[in-house]
């Protein structure tokens, strides 16, 4: 029994390494938070991000799930807002698409360069570096919320502003619940 338990601690620790897990609670990055959602499942996080300072975004406190496929690293994770957010590449699901988290490869569509998605060098880091650099700047000729593109395009210190302002103090209330 204890050679079983002592290997299911090396591969946890050699899992949780993979995932930067260890190297994040060592060095923590500025803008976010991670953790597990539940310490039996080393394939869902849960993430906190603060808005970015000088953007709409600032003061919002936002709760995201990234869900890691069992062939990480070299498959991308798939990450979720949970708090409602209004931002032109974030669906209305909360699903968030940048090319970081979009499989490796070639672009069938030809928009993105190899290099641009995923890629088994990236970790949660460099994956939370991504998104709060996305809040900072959209990317409106690649929406994932068409409605939220167009305004940030058309309307966006009117009832973009309007909406993310709105999102923001609505983070702000329940970002502990």
């Amino acid at each position: 029994m204890a050679k079983v338990a002592n290997a299911y601690r090396r591969h946890l620790k050699s899992l949780l390494n993979s995932f930067s897990y260890t190297e994040l609670n060592k060095n923590p990055v500025e803008g976010f938070s991670a953790g597990l959602i539940d310490d039996n499942d080393l394939y869902r996080w849960e993430v906190l991000i603060i808005g970015p300072p000088d953007t709409l975004y600032e003061g919002g406190v936002f709760k995201a799930h990234l869900t890691f496929p069992k062939d990480y690293p070299l498959r991308p994770p798939k990450m979720k807002f949970i708090t409602e957010i209004w931002h032109p590449n974030v669906d209305k699901n909360g699903d968030v698409c940048i090319s970081i988290l979009h499989e490796p490869g070639e672009d069938k569509y030809g928009y993105e360069k190899p290099e641009e998605r995923w890629l088994p060098i990236h970790t949660v880091e460099t994956i939370m570096i991504s998104v709060i650099s996305m809040l900072a700047d959209p990317n409106g000729d690649s929406p994932a919320n068409v409605d939220a593109a167009k305004e940030w395009r058309e309307d966006r210190n009117g009832e973009f502003k309007r909406k993310v302002a709105r999102c923001v103090r609505k983070s702000q209330e329940t970002a502990f619940e």
